[in-house]
């Protein structure tokens, strides 16, 4: 997150930032698919039940920062 700010004050070409921003919604999104994972073929499958993982995206977010 710090790279990505840097970049702005630094005034980075705006595609560069906005590849730094793809970058990092892409890496959060595939926490997320990797967490619920087990979950989803769980239920596709019927195999015993995995304890479910509850997110907040606010609280994820400001841990980050």
């Amino acid at each position: 997150m710090e790279e990505l700010l840097d970049m702005i004050v630094t005034d980075e070409s705006p595609s560069q930032i906005s590849d730094k921003i793809k970058d990092l919604l892409f890496t959060k999104s595939s926490e997320r698919i990797d967490a619920f994972r087990p979950i989803a073929s769980n239920a596709l499958f019927g195999e015993d039940e995995v304890e479910e993982q509850e997110f907040d995206a606010e609280e994820d977010f400001d841990a980050e920062e």
